[in-house]
């Protein structure tokens, strides 16, 4: 049976077309259709319910230092109320999956992947010995982002207005009690909102009242991440493909040799990986989509579209792939088939669109 999130019946009533995604049942696009949510949230603002993706604590003197053990990054140097992201690695060096930590006066916050909560928090029970972890069910999770998010915020909550890029405080709105972090998933300015279940009908229908904010749905959600370059876990991460071959080596912490997966993460910093992440523009009006073949002009097999859609922003397609390395220069050539179709692609730097976040 599928979960809902707090919001579900205020999904119905704004129109929205539901869809399962990792177990839930999701706001795919609202009665306006995904590119204008995309283009309203590119120009004014977004409101997204991510209250599907899991919330946890991490409880314990040394939450800090034992949780950096299970990570490539420096956890340690966080400043209460500061963000991270990184990822969990295996003993291979791949990806279990890509998360937000959070420094809290009593350890760690984190925020994991929908699809992922269940597998993430029994393995960092399993691992996280010297710590408690306490799962956060009855806290629903909402987005705020795009360029006018800022003045939004300020209205009801100057301190976390104040805020720069992953920093978060303890605030209220309207008397409601949350937790909000200058983050997102979009590439803009924006803000994370993290509330109790029984408050979230309430502030969504708070900030849903003003002029400039919109509901967004999953759609768009997927468009605006990949113009802004942002893997997706199951898409550009999984748990064969490295932090260097997902093109995130600036997540390594300098000496750091303690974490799962280190010895091969480590050989690949130093050496570079057989494969890197890389964005393409599609030469066709033709979106090319996931698991479409990369191939040279010899036809030799060089990767696969780990995303693909159509660019609301720029008005053409797009996609990221995981691509060899001596083929990923930014302005080299390369084809794929699209219903018998050859289109060709060129190796771009990313982002697509250039991220404004609040620094």
């Amino acid at each position: 049976m599928l979960k809902h999130t707090p919001l579900y019946n205020l999904h119905l009533e704004l129109n929205a077309k539901m869809v399962e995604f990792a177990g839930y049942q999701m706001p795919v696009q609202y009665s306006n259709g995904i590119i204008h949510e995309h283009l309203h949230c590119r120009t004014q603002v977004g409101f997204f319910d991510i209250s599907h993706m899991g919330q946890c604590l991490i409880l314990g003197e040394n939450s800090a230092a034992e949780f950096e053990k299970l990570v490539p990054s420096n956890i340690g140097n966080l400043k209460i109320r500061q963000q991270k992201y990184t990822v969990l690695t295996n003993h291979t060096g791949g990806i279990l999956d890509d998360i937000i930590v959070t420094r809290t006066a009593s350890g760690l916050m984190l925020i994991v992947n929908a699809a992922c909560k269940d597998k993430d928090f029994a393995y960092l029970k399993s691992q996280l010995s010297n710590c408690e972890l306490k799962e956060l069910p009855e806290q629903a999770l909402f987005a705020l982002q795009g360029p006018a998010a800022s003045t939004i915020m300020e209205k009801f909550s100057p301190a976390a207005s104040q805020l720069s890029f992953m920093q978060a405080c303890e605030t209220e709105i309207n008397g409601i009690p949350c937790q909000i972090s200058r983050s997102g998933y979009t590439g803009e300015d924006g803000f994370e909102i993290s509330v109790a279940n029984k408050n979230a009908e309430a502030l969504a229908r708070l900030l849903l009242a003003e002029k400039a904010v919109e509901p967004i749905g999953l759609g768009a959600r997927d468009t605006l991440r990949l113009e802004a370059g942002l893997p997706l876990y199951g898409h550009e991460l999984n748990e064969t493909i490295t932090p260097i071959e997902a093109g995130l080596k600036w997540l390594v912490k300098k000496g750091h040799q303690q974490f799962p997966g280190a010895a091969k993460i480590l050989q690949q910093l130093q050496h570079g990986s057989e494969t890197i992440r890389v964005g393409l523009l599609v030469d066709s009006k033709i979106p090319v989509r996931e698991g479409c073949v990369i191939s040279d002009a010899e036809n030799n097999k060089v990767g696969y579209v780990s995303s693909g859609s159509f660019s609301p922003s720029l008005g053409k397609p797009i996609a990221m792939a995981q691509l060899n390395r001596n083929c990923a220069g930014v302005g080299n050539t390369l084809y794929t088939q699209v219903r018998n179709r050859q289109i060709a692609v060129t190796v771009t730097a990313l982002p697509f669109v250039t991220h404004r976040y609040h620094r």
